[in-house]
């Protein structure tokens, strides 16, 4: 499947997950992580989901899902165990063309949450196109044993040369040199440093 890869604040953007277990839980983490807003439709809720519900940023409803349970959402995640509902689910959102993921069947939806490696303001994300998510995960954990936290202090120095540059009003392919000069040097010298270490 073709995708693209995309990064969207959702500060404030109302997601709708239908299904309350561990799959929801892990997907409601992520979302408040990022500020959404979450309303969760279920008949079981798991003691995860009902710890968060009297935050202003969770809403439950127990209860069988319904169309209605859709309305003003920006983003749907069907997580249910129940294939004919999460069909339902994908239907609804795409006549109301609401994007949708599908926890237990990737490529039937219009999008996937990544396997992410965050380390302060940098995000590496990996993803297989919702092919196999498991795969992607190992791939992260394989590029997590070699990028760690200096790499959000890098960025914390280049982003604030950055600042510097276009506060001066130099032109964007200067910029581009020296921030990437800057860069490349940092990364060689941390990695310098690393191999100095016993």
């Amino acid at each position: 499947m073709s995708t693209l890869a995309l990064n969207i604040r959702m500060q404030g953007k109302l997601v709708v997950i239908i299904g309350g277990g561990s799959v929801a839980l892990r997907k409601l983490g992520k979302l408040l992580a990022a500020g959404a807003v979450v309303r969760v439709v279920a008949i079981e809720i798991c003691t995860g989901i009902n710890a968060l519900k009297d935050s202003e940023k969770v809403a439950v409803r127990v209860g069988h899902y319904m169309a209605a349970d859709l309305d003003n959402a920006f983003l749907v995640i069907a997580a249910t165990n129940d294939k004919i509902v999460n069909d339902q689910v994908r239907d609804d959102a795409q006549q109301r063309g609401i994007l949708i993921t599908i926890a237990d069947n990737p490529s039937a939806g219009d999008c996937t949450f990544p396997a992410l490696l965050q380390l302060g303001d940098l995000d590496i994300a990996v993803s297989t196109g919702g092919r196999c998510p498991t795969f992607a995960i190992d791939v992260r954990d394989q590029i997590a044993r070699h990028i760690g936290g200096e790499y959000a202090e890098i960025l914390e120095r280049v982003a604030a040369e950055r600042e510097k540059l276009l506060t001066n009003g130099n032109s964007s392919t200067y910029n581009a040199q020296i921030l990437r000069s800057l860069a490349s040097s940092l990364i060689a010298e941390f990695t310098d440093r690393k191999e100095l270490l016993p």
